[in-house]
């Protein structure tokens, strides 16, 4: 009797969510089969009703392409609605002339996104300037744009104070989160808004208080891997040249191998420079060279040989995942690396969720509706996965920039550092490695709530991103 007192709500609550969805796909149904446009944003609030948002997108897009301006809140609430699920990609394809005709959050969100990213930095904080509730799911996002605009228009501590808010608003949602997918965003949102304050105070050479505000995000953050280098940079203006190797050796531990960014080696080989210890600075050269120059030729020529073949690029990810490509080590640790990019998740998660559509969609009865969600999911799935082919195929053409960049940078500093050996050599200044004191504590800079503990070549997790050089400078 137990089990059947625990079971009947839940059944009971089974059958209600599932004659509530029959009940507005019924609902969809009759706008639909009026003939009528201009309630597709019947048809599509009705579909949101059922959680089927990928359906519903192509219905709203047409009426907002067809409208002069939506003056109907519930119309804004079902675009609110729609968006928060299947993402901003879905929109940010649209005209901005066709996206102005709404109010909603979520559309002023993207509108602000299309302006920040062709420059017009005033226009973007224009269309977040009205107010968007601390409740509303796109509030925190929209906060890391405010704060990253007023940051890049060098308004540094305009964009600390929005940063804070950021941080504040994304704990309040995190809180009431249940979503897995959702709450991953809110927390991944809330990081970039912490070390968005220091990035903030390196851009005015804050580097001692940027270098303290960088230990706010945990090591436990999505995103403290990348933020890593980023650290390094800020103690390399510092001139602790000590700490930024340190920093830089825990990439080579196993946990970080998915991290592709062949600029860690440039800031080596350049912290060794700065250092003095032109072998060491050389053989860091030497190495990145052996490393990336013959696989750097077949990785340019394999993304040139897909062209703007989209759907090639999505299935690139999941290929690498299945063992391919693993000959090409510059490819194979690229797609690792997009394989957990935040956007990436993103994109791909929303593309999971809408393909659950195509299950529902079945057990519905065969008439001019079903003909047209098919179509419709068809079309904003078949989009969704064009979506995430751009963005890989974005990210692997900005990973071969770096490669070409970091190439550029090692070949300078090969040359440096051959001009100061050959001058050191008609200095009479000897060049040996004898009688060299490396690693001695005495070079280490520390301050009273750090303690010396010796790295034996084994990565502990408490210990990532702590590590310290502890090498003589040998400039004279």
């Amino acid at each position: 009797m137990k089990h059947s007192f625990l079971l009947l709500p839940l059944l009971t609550l089974g059958l209600s969510i599932l004659g509530s969805a029959q009940a507005s796909i019924q609902g969809a149904r009759k706008y639909y089969q009026s003939g009528d446009k201009s309630r597709y944003p019947q048809v599509a609030m009705e579909l949101v009703k059922a959680k089927m948002y990928f359906s519903a997108v192509p219905f709203i897009k047409e009426y907002l392409s067809s409208t002069s301006r939506i003056n109907d809140n519930a119309v804004d609430n079902a675009l609110d609605d729609i968006i928060t699920n299947v993402g901003v990609k879905q929109f940010e394809v649209l005209p901005a002339n066709i996206l102005e005709k709404s109010n909603a959050p979520t559309i002023r969100y993207i509108l602000a996104r299309k302006s920040f990213r062709a420059g017009k930095f005033d226009q973007a904080l224009k269309y977040l300037d009205r107010k968007i509730e601390d409740w509303h799911p796109v509030k925190p996002f929209a906060l890391l744009l405010e704060a990253s605009t007023y940051s890049v228009s060098k308004k540094e501590d305009k964009a600390v104070s929005v940063f804070r808010e950021c941080i504040d608003i994304s704990e309040q949602q995190i809180k009431k989160e249940e979503n897995k997918d959702r709450l991953r965003q809110l927390k991944i949102t809330r990081d970039y808004c912490v070390v968005g304050i220091p990035r903030s105070q390196f851009a005015t050479q804050k580097f001692d208080v940027a270098y303290s505000s960088y230990l706010d995000l945990p090591k436990s953050s999505y995103i403290w891997p990348e933020i890593l280098f980023e650290e390094a940079w800020n103690s390399f203006y510092l001139k602790d040249y000590n700490r930024t190797l340190g920093k830089l050796v825990t990439y080579k531990a196993p946990v970080f191998n998915y991290i592709f960014n062949p600029e860690i080696e440039v800031l080596k080989a350049l912290s060794y420079m700065e250092l003095c210890l032109w072998e060491d600075s050389k053989k860091s050269v030497e190495s990145f060279y052996s490393t990336y120059e013959s696989a750097s030729l077949g990785y340019k020529k394999f993304i040139d040989s897909l062209g703007k073949d989209y759907r090639q690029y999505y299935l690139l990810v999941k290929d690498r995942e299945e063992g391919k490509y693993s000959e090409n080590k510059i490819l194979s640790s690229a797609l690792s690396s997009i394989g957990r990019d935040p956007a990436y998740l993103e994109l791909y998660s929303a593309f999971t969720n809408g393909k659950d559509e195509i299950e529902r969609m079945r057990t519905l009865p065969n008439d001019s509706l079903k003909a047209a969600l098919n179509e419709n999911l068809r079309e904003s799935l078949g989009l969704q996965r064009n979506l995430i082919g751009s963005y890989i195929r974005g990210q692997l053409q900005l990973y071969a920039a770096q490669v070409v960049r970091a190439f550029e940078d090692m070949s300078y500093i090969n040359l440096e550092v051959l001009s100061k050996r050959k001058t050191e050599l008609y200095e009479d200044v000897t060049l040996t490695d004898k009688g060299r004191l490396r690693g001695d504590v005495s070079h280490l800079r520390r301050t009273d709530k750090q303690y010396f503990w010796t790295f034996n070549g084994e990565f502990w997790a408490d210990e990532l991103g702590d590590y310290v050089f502890s090498l003589k400078s040998e400039c004279k």
